[in-house]
């Protein structure tokens, strides 16, 4: 009985692993494909949305069986009670990757040449953020994770800066407004894809050190 539940809580890291790398391509197709402007790209990802509900509902349920006929204890139960919370985290970020991508389609299709700012390093930070939070997982490194909270300052900071530099583009430019709507769109969602990243990455502590630091609050 031991064995068949240690053999469900591995397929359940596995399956999670499976659906953290279909997000993580989907997150770099998306922003490939906003900068350089690849309308075929952007709607392979829109369309690659159904595969990452379908993992979500996949995992969801093997956390109920497994919830509800194994009774976990300790490690194991905060195992699958941040599994369940990672997979969350992680279909919402497979939708961020969708308006990235629908943005960078209607830019693309404008034929505008907008203005990039901060967001290439914006998307080289989310990128890496979110990258080094699965890796956090994967790897059992409270560390890394860690570490990746530690860069969600800097993105708030980037996303601010980015929203005032495009409202200033706007000011003198009308004929931009639309293409700058979307470049604010797309920096508000890497902003969020690294709030997601940072959810994972405390999640990671949680199961490691069985301690909470949301809200940047120690709380055992």
């Amino acid at each position: 009985m031991q064995r068949h539940f240690e053999m469900e809580l591995e397929s359940l890291k596995t399956n999670l692993i499976k659906m953290a790398s279909v997000v993580e391509e989907a997150v770099g197709s998306s922003l490939k494909a906003f900068l350089e402007e690849d309308k075929q790209l952007a709607k392979q990802i829109i369309e690659g949305d159904k595969r990452i509900n379908l993992l979500e509902i996949e995992i969801d349920l093997a956390i109920i069986d497994l919830l509800a006929l194994q009774q976990p204890v300790a490690v194991d139960l905060r195992l699958i009670l941040a599994a369940q919370k990672i997979n969350n985290d992680l279909e919402r970020i497979g939708d961020h990757a969708v308006n990235i991508a629908e943005s960078a389609l209607t830019i693309a299709q404008t034929g505008v040449h907008e203005p990039m700012l901060n967001l290439p390093k914006m998307c080289e930070l989310a990128q890496q953020m979110l990258r080094d939070a699965i890796d956090s997982f994967i790897h059992d490194d409270p560390n890394l994770a860690q570490a990746v909270l530690q860069k969600d300052d800097i993105m708030d900071d980037m996303n601010r800066q980015t929203s005032k530099d495009v409202i200033g583009v706007m000011k003198d430019s009308c004929e931009m407004i639309e293409g700058c709507l979307h470049l604010m769109r797309i920096s508000h969602n890497l902003e969020r894809v690294a709030d997601l990243a940072t959810n994972i990455a405390e999640e990671v502590i949680f199961i490691k050190e069985a301690r909470s630091v949301k809200h940047g609050v120690n709380k055992f």
